[in-house]
């Protein structure tokens, strides 16, 4: 299908056919990365301006690489080295830079709702690289590429996502992603880190690892966000990883197919064993070469290089 829409800010309000354009055009994009020349022109003369509040490294690096995969030109602004430090309101640093004919501007925030507030009032395109607690749509987008990548199809398969729901937009994005791609979603952790009336969604929810494991296709595991903890919410890490951390025990029990799936940073031995992260099962790597194709994919997609009127 024909892609129509200027930014990504989420995947809440995407429907099942534009989730797959934006998987398929992924698929065409997959490649380049292996070539002797790893470029195409498909972004030339566009500028794509990174703007993070927040610290990151895959997600900050994976969406450089691509824009320059594409051609595109790149700006990154560092929050720390920038006019905000001196008090620039946010309104003014994105005009500033738009002001330098950017085309795209990749936002990560730790508000909610900044780059939807952003996306009002720039003429340029708007990708969300994660805002607060709120939505990680890129990172979604991987999580379902990667399954498919794997699996062939993603209908009718049940997702386990374990650890810190009530902090993780990651698990927002791909609760939204998952869903609306007709699979099933469960969710595991302590009562404390899973949001009230999450089941409005449309998933279950339970506090047992243990009973989810052998009806899992796939098992996620979140990081523990303890930056974004304004208190403490469980007893300590080591209790957390006995009831809620995947083990060789635990994965023994699991479907001998079962995918374990981690957006990282992982905290070894937290949420992943060692010899978990590292096993055959472990998609973990695969995610972070398919960020690159998958974001390659939005920034084409939403830079004008796909869209449609």
């Amino acid at each position: 299908m024909d892609w129509h829409r200027k930014h990504l800010l989420g995947l809440e309000d995407l429907s099942p056919e534009e989730i797959v354009s934006i998987l398929d055009t992924a698929e065409s994009f997959k490649d380049i990365s292996i070539r002797p020349i790893k470029k195409a022109p498909a972004l030339r003369g566009k500028t794509v301006a990174t703007l993070f509040y927040e610290p990151s490294t895959r997600t900050r690096t994976s969406f450089e690489l691509a824009a320059k995969r594409l051609s595109a030109d790149t700006l990154n602004v560092t929050i720390a080295a920038s006019s905000v430090v001196k008090g620039e309101s946010l309104k003014d640093t994105v005009r500033n830079l738009e002001a330098l004919k950017i085309d795209c501007m990749i936002v990560r925030h730790e508000c909610s709702g900044v780059p939807h507030l952003i996306s009002r009032y720039l003429e340029a395109s708007v990708v969300n690289a994660g805002d607060g607690s709120h939505e990680h749509p890129t990172q979604a987008l991987v999580d379902l590429f990667t399954i498919r990548q794997k699996r062939g199809s993603l209908t009718g398969l049940k997702a386990t996502i374990v650890g810190d729901i009530l902090h993780s937009r990651v698990a927002r994005s791909n609760i939204f992603g998952m869903l609306r791609m007709g699979m099933k979603v469960h969710l595991v952790g302590p009562q404390t880190l899973i949001p009230r009336g999450v089941e409005r969604l449309g998933v279950t929810v339970s506090n047992s690892l243990d009973d989810a494991i052998p009806q899992s296709d796939v098992l996620m595991f979140l990081r523990i966000q303890s930056e974004r903890q304004k208190k403490n919410l469980f007893p300590s890490l080591r209790e957390y990883s006995e009831l809620f951390g995947m083990t060789r025990g635990r994965l023994q029990k699991a479907k001998s197919d079962v995918l374990i799936m981690h957006p990282g940073p992982i905290n070894r031995g937290v949420e992943l064993a060692s010899e978990v992260a590292d096993s055959p099962r472990s998609v973990i790597l695969d995610q972070v070469t398919n960020g690159l194709a998958v974001r390659m994919a939005v920034l084409f997609l939403v830079a004008g290089g796909g869209r449609e009127g």
